[in-house]
């Protein structure tokens, strides 16, 4: 959408939108403890503290305040709570464009996404050059509007009984702005400025810009019809932290005039991102409501690949001279829309609705060549299309029982789900073989899909479930729910879930839960496959493939149909309120998880090939890689929250310290397939660098200090974070395994905030301000010094970020 586009929507709405008061906005705080929780149970009345699992509440003015680069919902999350991780990827084909975020160092695809209690479809990528989330399809959640959002809860507990697959790690239940009245502009800018020690300069870069307008007006003659909707505009600049490039490919002249120079990029790609989101309710009578909501994203990448030398058999010198880096072009869209039906009939409440979402991704390369066309090769090419939709509809229904003399709730409920992932292969000369041999075939930096690779798969999901909970006594609360779904592709599953909280004092209370969870393989682990092409030095024809279970080459390689992942949950804690001003919660969890959907190792050799030759008649494919339960997890943690307000110079302080604190340990990992064995001793199906991503890639512990001080005019706001230590590990084959833990790290951010009215605001504010980096990688890590940090640490690698922000209500 061009920008002057986006100003005529924007004074449209401010001209449609009614003439209101400005109110004074509430102090900016921490999450209300008193707030009234939907996530997680089915009761009514229920609140952060006195819910069986624990619950983090991330109000609009906290994410606000998080400082974000480029206004990422997902960037915003990590900032404010330690047991979500968003890293930053690089040069990793769409990943850095959908990244993927991690709830208590599962996998991405571990947390069930909700928008007003509705499931979110996924992205349709499937991430198979990332670092975290390698093989999974996660929710995207930078494609949500952050304007759009009233509140977030986040369940730190399995829920897989009260909604279905995915909900493992837990569940980020997303509450759109239902505001009946007035509306908000909000603007801001801001960029890195960091001093980069690795080539001894000072960069300014990352330039972003953000606007947003929202407004609301009601609907109907009775009190609760509102129309509440806003556009929003994102772009972010790349940012480039390479180093001085000491390997310049083969000694030749022209490759050795690199020598010494930043030839690579590392850093964020640029991002360009137009959003909208509407909520909306109608009053058709005092018994039923007619409500729709939605939000829709579209946002283009331009994100860099390695470097290809002058005289590197990649490379057409004719073309390139001096030789190129390739450019990566990623364009997603992502729509989703929910209409339903709420009311009463007789002592019954009522929720009917239907959902459909999908998400578009587009995948194009520049500034690249195919080398087997030689002079003739084309030097943009589109490599392939991936689309996901699902289509949901729920129908819930509560009411209030007595038993045994005793108030409960009885909830009862119904799913019917459709998904679909489907690939469309890229242009011919993306994956041609040309005419020279001896080089690669195939554009180069893409992940190309030949017609052979283009998949189109569907399922059905039909689920029921039942909760009760209520107080089995008066110091006791207790919820129970089950869930049976059946799947067309693998079969049924049920599972269950109990929780309770027991209320010592008023002051203190016990709390604990124990749940069986599932996550179904995504149809992209089921139905995925993609093709890279190339010439041995003999000029033979090889290529590399990443196989669906199915197909006849990855079942003849020991390939099985994927299973559900299964977990088991437990959790214990407690929550204390020792003074009016302070409260405190701990929890203590751990995750067993049987049967976890990994990416194969790359498994390849000569004996391989001949094999695949033999009984497939296929030549030259010398590696292959297919998804696989491989293995078997425990993950061990602790989380601590703790919040002090109190009065402070005619305005409040408020204190919070928060603490994460999650191990996963490997339990058991598949044998090697016989088929596999006869082939080579090597040919593992789950690696030292697999291993890695699943164990301690992602920080163990995170805890966050806070201090945020508001009057009528003022908002100080002062942060800082530990972040913990990564490790990472590689394996480059021949026994060279380089392994590398990047310490932990300290971040501070701070941001002050002035009300000129009620109605008109600016705040300044920095995001590590002390212009911290992880860790140096070392010499067998950092790719020969053109990657001198690496992407897994939470700090990220691009220095300090300044920022100012102006908003504007009425």
């Amino acid at each position: 959408m061009p920008r002057h586009r986006l100003s005529a929507a924007i004074a449209v709405l401010l001209v449609c939108a009614p003439v209101a008061h400005a109110q004074q906005a509430a102090d900016t705080r921490t999450a209300n403890l008193d707030t009234i929780v939907v996530t997680g149970t089915r009761a009514p009345n229920r609140t952060v503290l006195d819910s069986t699992s624990p619950i983090d509440v991330v109000t609009a003015d906290d994410l606000k305040a998080a400082g974000a680069v480029n206004g990422e919902l997902g960037q915003a999350l990590q900032t404010l709570l330690p047991s979500l991780n968003f890293p930053r990827q690089s040069n990793a084909g769409g990943a850095d464009m959908v990244r993927s975020a991690q709830l208590r160092g599962l996998s991405p695809d571990q947390v069930l996404v909700l928008i007003n209690g509705k499931r979110v479809h996924t992205s349709a990528l499937v991430q198979t050059e990332s670092t975290t989330g390698l093989g999974t399809t996660p929710v995207d959640l930078n494609a949500i509007p952050i304007s759009a959002i009233k509140r977030i809860e986040v369940l730190r507990d399995g829920a897989g009984a009260q909604y279905g697959s995915d909900a493992i790690g837990g569940v980020i239940n997303i509450i759109l702005d239902d505001a009946p009245h007035g509306g908000e502009i909000t603007t801001s800018y801001g960029a890195y400025h960091t001093d980069f020690e690795p080539t001894n300069r000072t960069i300014t870069d990352g330039q972003s810009t953000y606007l947003s307008a929202k407004f609301g007006t009601a609907l109907g003659a009775g009190a609760g019809g509102f129309l509440r909707g806003g556009v929003e505009l994102n772009n972010h600049n790349a940012t480039n932290r390479a180093g001085f490039d000491n390997f310049a490919g083969d000694s030749t002249p022209d490759n050795l005039k690199l020598l010494g120079k930043v030839n690579y990029a590392a850093g964020d790609p640029k991002l360009e991102n137009y959003s909208g989101w509407l909520n909306s309710a109608l009053p058709l009578s005092d018994a039923a409501t007619l409500y729709a909501f939605g939000t829709y994203a579209h946002r283009h990448s331009t994100g860099d690949n390695f470097f290809r030398y002058p005289d590197d058999s990649a490379n057409v010198k004719s073309i390139y001279p001096d030789g190129y880096r390739p450019v990566g072009l990623g364009s997603s869209d992502d729509l989703q829309g929910t209409a339903g039906l709420r009311g009463h009939v007789g002592d019954w409440d009522y929720d009917a609705s239907l959902t459909w979402g999908t998400n578009d991704f587009d995948y194009r390369l520049r500034n690249s060549l195919n080398a087997s066309l030689g002079a003739a090769s084309p030097t943009a090419f589109d490599t392939g299309e991936y689309k996901f939709a699902q289509t949901v509809a729920n129908f819930d229904a509560t009411r209030g029982v007595n038993l045994g003399g005793r108030d409960y709730t009885l909830a009862l409920g119904g799913e019917l789900r459709h998904e679909n992932f489907q690939t469309r292969a890229g242009d011919p000369a993306s994956y041609a073989i040309g005419p020279i041999p001896g080089v690669p075939i195939g554009a180069q930096a893409g992940t190309n899909l030949t017609p052979a690779d283009t998949a189109d798969v569907s399922r059905n999901v039909q689920g029921v479930y039942a909760e009760l909970s209520g107080n089995l006594a008066d110091a006791l609360f207790v919820d129970a729910a089950v869930r049976y779904e059946h799947y067309g592709d693998f079969g049924s599953t049920t599972n269950g879930k109990l929780s309770g909280r027991w209320e010592i004092t008023p002051e203190f209370a016990l709390r604990g839960a124990v749940s069986t969870n599932f996550r179904a393989p995504s149809l992209s682990q089921i139905g995925f496959e993609s093709t890279a092409t190339g010439y041995d030095n003999a000029g033979n024809l090889i290529n590399s493939r990443i196989l669906s279970v199915d197909n006849p080459i990855a079942r003849a390689l020991g390939a099985t149909t994927l299973t559900p992942e299964k977990s088991h949950n437990y959790s214990i804690g407690f929550t204390a309120t020792p003074a009016e001003k302070f409260d405190v919660s701990l929890d203590i969890y751990k995750i067993d998880i049987d049967h976890r959907v990994v990416l194969s190792e790359q498994i390849g050799g000569d004996a391989l090939t001949q094999f695949i030759e033999t009984h497939f008649g296929i030549p030259g494919v010398q590696a292959v890689n297919f998804f696989t339960n491989a293995v078997d997890t425990s993950t061990k943690g602790a989380d601590l929250v703790a919040n002090y307000r109190l009065p402070l110079h005619d305005g409040t302080l408020t204190l919070t310290g928060s603490y994460s604190y999650a191990d996963t340990h490997i339990e058991r990992i598949a044998d090697t397939p016989a088929e596999l064995v006869a082939l080579g001793n090597d040919n593992v199906l789950f690696g030292l660098q697999a291993r890695n991503i699943l164990t301690n890639a992602a920080p163990r512990n995170r805890g966050i200090l806070s201090a945020r001080w508001a009057d009528s005019k003022w908002s100080l706001l002062g942060r800082a974070t530990r972040q913990g230590s990564t490790t990472r590990v590689f394996d480059f084959g021949g026994g060279f395994t380089p392994t590398q833990t990047y310490s932990a790290k300290w971040q501070f951010d701070a941001e002050v905030e002035y009300k000129f009215t009620q109605a008109f605001s600016v705040a300044v504010g920095g995001v590590n301000l002390t212009d911290n980096y992880p860790t140096r990688s070392s010499d067998d890590i950092n790719y020969f010094g053109n990657l001198p940090y690496d992407i897994i640490s939470p700090i990220g690698f691009n220095g300090a970020y300044w920022y100012a922000r102006a908003r504007l209500t009425f």
